[in-house]
């Protein structure tokens, strides 16, 4: 599992052209001709209807958004994704004015890379159409995914009782999901980068998440310009500031002055670079597990394998926002500005456990189904429900429910799905999907779980020890307790360093950063 920020926003859905039809009431049928008085009468009225035609101003032209008044290339850009200096992908964003009125924002990703033995391709493409205007709504849009991870494609209309969208899937019937709220996001939400620039201030909005369809408070601020050599020619480049209340990584975005986009920063360790459509889209084949693990100064200990058991890490580079004590994970500051992680694994206590249904200590959000989890799909209710039959001690289910997805998920990286019912159609994947589809069926158990993102302790066909991305499960039984259903640990050993939930990127800048310095 190697996390990634979220996809920019992609467009691939043709245009329906909305006319405007004039019309007119038909005059009234005469019983007998009209006198000439009449006709007279007439002739005038015409006459000045016709001065008053030619007199009247003409029509004014609809106000633009700012996002659309901002200079940008035309035609679109590209940009290299470069992970770690490492070319792993490219992408193509535009924002262009439509008839009738309407905008629309292409952006389309791909992310190409080596994993293991496998070679590993994922695509994400969206359209969105928006009111052309300032304060513009989000009209409609799509988001196709293919490769890694499943295919799908979802397709959004905003009406006025709420947002509607239909989700198509290969080889299975079209699904109306539940409606849902109308969106807060607005065309200044397409690019809130030139905005924030042409305006000279700071630029607020809540833009649709394309992968779970929720909205995120989304904030662009101005920062200092900086100069950089483009060309080898020294230039001054403006920069902003992007940070969204789900990823939580800032993004840093260089423009030239002409409004052209030429880098753009996502935390420390990714970074998109503009190039031509040529080079954009020529990649390196990058093996990622070995290019982002961390790497250890000597094996860890063998208790750190046993239940209970415990392990200490001394680290460097890990910011202070990581560093909040749980029940598994102790910090401890160091003089030079390491620290020292005491990581620890035991079973919930006997006499804390609770039978199902049991109570989210999060309000609901450990239960909820999504795009991704699906624990109200009738499959995922049904699959659950034969694993654990009446069991009511909420521990013992979770721990039934994670023991049957590592029995039946054949260890197959490059099977991915982001979906648990197409998990639990194709039972197979990594440890993305023995986790995905293991909180869904804890959720469709009533008993709150949640997908937690760190790294693991290995050894591979290299013999050198080091930390691996990884992901595994929370659940709350009474009390937070830990599984990882790929290795079919009912509780996950101590060799489990946890550093965030929910495949969020706000992990990301750890990536090529964080280091072990020593294991006790």
């Amino acid at each position: 599992m190697l996390p990634t920020n979220r996809p920019m926003r992609r467009t691939r859905l043709g245009l329906l052209s909305l006319l405007a039809l004039l019309t007119g009431a038909p005059a009234p049928a005469w019983a007998q001709a009209p006198s000439a008085a009449a006709l007279k009468s007439q002739a005038k009225a015409a006459a000045q209807k016709a001065q008053a035609k030619t007199n009247a101003p003409a029509p004014q032209a609809q106000e633009l958004s700012d996002a659309l008044k901002a200079p940008r290339p035309k035609g679109g850009e590209y940009f290299g994704l470069y992970l770690m200096d490492k070319k792993v992908g490219w992408f193509f964003t535009d924002l262009k004015v439509l008839p009738g009125g309407k905008a629309q924002s292409i952006n389309e990703l791909i992310f190409k890379a080596q994993v293991g033995t496998r070679v590993s391709e994922r695509v994400h493409r969206e359209v969105r159409v928006y009111e052309a205007k300032p304060g513009g709504r989000l009209l409609s849009f799509t988001v196709i995914q293919r490769g890694d991870g499943g295919d799908q494609e979802l397709v959004g209309t905003v009406a006025a009782d709420g947002l509607r969208v239909i989700r198509k899937r290969p080889g299975q019937p079209d699904e109306a999901l539940k409606p849902m709220p109308a969106p807060k996001e607005t065309v200044e939400d397409a690019d809130q980068a030139r905005v924030a620039l042409l305006r000279g201030q700071k630029v607020e909005g809540v833009p649709l998440d394309g992968t779970d369809l929720e909205g995120y408070r989304t904030v662009t601020t101005l920062e200092a310009p900086e100069e950089q050599v483009l060309g080898g020619v020294k230039v001054k480049l403006s920069r902003v500031s992007t940070l969204s209340d789900k990823e939580k990584v800032p993004v840093a975005a260089f423009l030239t002055t002409d409004g052209k986009m030429v880098r753009v920063d996502f935390g420390q360790t990714m970074q998109a670079r503009a190039e031509s459509e040529t080079v954009a889209k020529r990649l390196d084949l990058v093996e990622v597990f070995g290019l982002t693990r961390v790497v250890l100064p000597k094996p860890l200990p063998a208790k750190a394998r046993e239940v209970p058991g415990q392990v200490k890490l001394v680290m460097k580079n890990l910011p202070a926002k990581f560093q909040q004590d749980t029940y598994r994970q102790k910090y401890k500051p160091l003089p030079d500005g390491r620290v020292e992680v005491t990581l620890t694994a035991a079973p919930p206590a006997p006499n804390g456990r609770k039978p199902r249904p049991v109570a989210d200590p999060d309000g609901g959000e450990n239960l909820k189904s999504t795009l991704a989890v699906e624990s109200e799909a009738p499959a995922i209710l049904a699959q659950a429900k034969s694993i654990i039959r009446e069991e009511k001690d909420a521990y013992t289910a979770a721990r039934m429910l994670s023991a049957w997805v590592y029995s039946n998920l054949q260890k197959d990286y490059g099977a991915s799905a982001d979906r648990a019912t197409d998990v639990l159609r194709q039972k197979k994947g990594d440890c993305t999907e023995h986790s995905l589809l293991t909180v869904a069926m804890m959720r469709a158990s009533g008993i709150p779980a949640r997908r937690v993102d760190g790294v693991i302790y290995m050894v591979n066909s290299d013999g050198v020890p080091a930390l691996y991305w990884h992901e595994w499960v929370e659940a709350w039984v009474g009390e937070w307790t830990q599984l990882d259903p790929t290795f079919n640990q009912p509780v996950a050993d101590a060799t489990h360093f946890a550093v965030g939930y929910e495949g969020n990127a706000e992990i990301t800048p750890l990536i090529g950063s964080l280091q072990v310095t020593d294991v006790k």
